[in-house]
């Protein structure tokens, strides 16, 4: 039995959802999200849920079952709410700025990095100091990649902590050289 799985998806109001031709499409506020589905699942709607079912329970149905139903999970909440994520710059003179459609990093390099934002994500400047990057979209998996490629582009280090990292991302420290 799929712990995931079992439990059916609700759907909130304002959220469409339409099935044909082996794609489940959730239509909301923020757009259109599309879940390829697998044949080795059956999908049931009814009462405002999304229901998963294995449609044997051989090992490769039960594995689609629980990651069918988080894909449809993740594509409703997407097309309701959406996805953010935020990233923090520490450094002394580490800062970003959004100049029309990319995002430049000052990042302790000797050029900044040029950033242009995809068309599909929106990266707003948060905090006091502007030293948080939110990234959000309806798609959890693109808005996952472009904040692991803005972070990719200088990883928090271990002795003082500067980078970019996630904003709960815990860094652990390093104790640096003792005379």
């Amino acid at each position: 039995m799929s712990r995931v799985g079992i439990n059916p998806v609700r759907i909130p109001s304002g959220v469409e959802i339409s099935l044909a031709d082996g794609v489940l499409t959730a239509k909301g506020k923020n757009g259109e999200q599309h879940v390829r589905l697998l044949d080795n699942v059956e999908i049931d709607i009814a009462d405002d849920k999304v229901t998963v079912k294995p449609l044997n329970m051989t090992k490769k149905a039960r594995q689609a079952w629980g990651t069918t139903r988080a894909l449809i999970d993740n594509a409703v909440h997407g097309a309701s709410e959406g996805f953010t994520r935020r990233l923090e710059v520490n450094g002394v003179g580490y800062r970003a700025l959004i100049q029309g459609s990319t995002l430049k990093l000052s990042l302790g390099l000797s050029h900044d990095v040029n950033f242009p934002i995809p068309e599909d994500v929106k990266i707003a400047i948060e905090g006091d100091r502007g030293n948080v990057i939110a990234v959000s979209g309806a798609s959890k998996q693109r808005v996952g990649q472009v904040a692991s490629e803005i972070r990719s582009f200088r990883p928090p280090e271990p002795y003082k902590g500067k980078g970019v990292k996630y904003a709960e991302e815990t860094i652990l420290r390093k104790e640096g050289k003792k005379k």
